[in-house]
């Protein structure tokens, strides 16, 4: 260890993956991490581990796991309101699509959502939180998007940076303002008098950290959409996309006009989407977890995207209607058994990809410099995590350098 650095926390006898380089786990066996103030000072190899300095907390973790701190890059977890009757009437035959044209879906939890304080939804978000950090996970994104209204998506995103706040977590915040069209609403009219009026105001009161839209058939058109990118471009705040969906209606093509820093779902992205994504470096979402749930049939087009070289995330897409999930790691194994994404595929969907789908560049790996946001499991073979059904066991989680 340099003669200059003093680490604050030593890990050693560590089996780590640090997913440091372009492909592969990037396994250091019997290896030590140094951190200090929050960050990872170095990694190497236990035999070759110096003297500490004498203030350094040393923990010997018998040859466990450590990864980086997982990462949940696509999540709806603030709302108010329970959409089970919905699921029921999926069962029976009603489409997605059905539910949303007959008042149900997205609009039903805007309903619930306007009339929850703010103290409600803290306390109905903190405990899907918890439930995401008790499997390792140490940075979220939180969507808005069941406002629709100025108030309301202030409420939704003020909750969502309280939960960082209440946790040790870090959480990245985006508005979706463009996420369904209020009741007795014309699209256009919603998107230019009360959407994009609410991003500036909201924007400029420190809330926004990226901007997201719905771009279906059943949600807002390219068109619609790009106003919406072309005014968050000009307040210098990024975008994301729920794309290909439901539909090929030419959002995988829109986030990559806009350089976004994703584009999600993709179920019905083609080739040249695909070539548009990865030329802008875009990352491909993929959340498996709708896809279950809504039991659709159409896969996302994962091996042309691993062919063009697009980097691929994996997210719960944690939300009340189509996807009321709160495991990474379930989200993991869906991916590898309904999309056919290899262990490490998925590991690095929920960290490196993961980190550069939210601008977080100091986060998803294991090396000098980057955030000490860790994970340490009962196990040392890294395929466990996506392996099993959810119940990967946690031993630690470290964040911002802290056990906790």
């Amino acid at each position: 260890m340099s003669a200059t650095s003093h680490p604050t926390l030593v890990l050693h006898n560590a089996h780590i993956a640090t997913i440091a380089g372009d492909i592969g786990y990037g396994i250091v066996s019997n290896g030590y991490i140094a951190i200090s103030d929050g960050t990872i000072l170095e990694v190497g190899h236990s035999s070759e581990l110096e003297d500490q300095a004498p203030e350094a907390q040393v923990i010997d973790l018998k040859g466990r796991l450590v990864t980086p701190g997982l990462i949940d890059c696509h999540t709806h977890l603030v709302y108010a309101g329970s959409r089970a009757q919905e699921f029921d009437m999926r069962l029976r035959g009603a489409s997605y699509e059905d539910i949303s044209r007959a008042g149900g879906g997205i609009i039903s939890t805007v309903a619930a959502t306007r009339h929850a304080t703010e103290s409600e939804l803290v306390e109905s978000a903190l405990q899907r939180v918890d439930r995401l950090i008790a499997e390792g996970v140490t940075s979220i994104e939180i969507k808005s998007g069941y406002g629709l209204d100025l108030d309301t998506e202030r409420k939704m995103l003020r909750t969502a940076r309280r939960l960082g706040v209440e946790r040790p977590i870090r959480v990245r915040t985006t508005f979706l303002g463009a996420h369904a069209v209020p009741d007795s609403s014309n699209a256009d009219a919603y998107i230019d008098d009360v959407c994009i009026p609410t991003m500036i105001e909201l924007a400029g009161e420190g809330l926004i950290d990226a901007v997201d839209g719905f771009c279906e058939s059943i949600g807002f058109s390219p068109a619609q959409i790009e106003r919406l990118f072309e005014k968050a471009r000009t307040l210098g705040l990024p975008v994301k996309l729920h794309a290909e969906q439901l539909s090929a209606l030419g959002g995988s093509f829109l986030a990559a006009r806009f350089k976004a820093l994703s584009a999600d779902h993709l179920e019905y992205a083609t080739d040249d989407d695909i070539r548009a994504l990865k030329e802008a470096g875009t990352v491909a979402t993929l959340l498996p977890g709708a896809f279950y749930f809504l039991k659709e049939t159409k896969k996302p087009p994962v091996e042309a995207l691993r062919r063009a070289g697009v980097p691929m995330a994996v997210a719960t897409d944690s939300n009340p209607g189509s996807s009321p999930m709160t495991s990474i790691l379930l989200a993991m194994n869906m991916a590898a058994t309904l999309f056919d994404l290899t262990p490490e595929e998925a590991l690095r969907g929920v960290t490196v990809n993961a980190a550069q789908a939210l601008s977080l560049i100091h986060c998803g790996r294991i090396q000098s410099g980057f955030a000490a946001d860790l994970a340490v499991w009962d196990t040392d073979d890294p395929a466990e995590l996506t392996y099993r059904i959810g119940d990967a066991s946690l031993f630690m989680r470290i964040f911002e350098g802290k056990p906790c």
